[in-house]
């Protein structure tokens, strides 16, 4: 799915955003339509399915079978922006993890 609206449609409607479909994350299907779609076209890599699914609460640690996680499959596309997303919302849910206890 790359329809945009329709994506922010269902997660709104309560999708459940961690959901694991053929061995991958929902997170990880977003980086690789993007990584994939941006190999097959030659057009510049998108973010906004990653930006979408980690706004609703998508797990930035969360690994598919064989413990591959979306950080390493957004490097295995040199998918640049996502890493730099993941970056971003694995530091934020460090900070919130270290902060639950004060």
């Amino acid at each position: 799915m790359s329809d945009h609206a329709t994506l922010t449609r269902l997660l709104d409607e309560g999708a459940d955003v961690n959901e694991v479909c053929c061995g991958l994350t929902l997170l990880m299907h977003a980086i690789d339509l993007e990584g994939d779609s941006a190999l097959q076209s030659g057009q510049p890599i998108d973010s906004a399915l990653t930006s979408i699914v980690l706004a609703y609460g998508a797990d930035p640690a969360a690994t598919a079978e064989g413990g591959k996680s979306p950080i390493d499959l957004a490097r295995s596309y040199d998918h640049d922006m996502a890493i730099r997303l993941l970056d971003r919302f694995l530091t934020d849910r460090g900070r919130d993890a270290g902060s639950a206890g004060t």
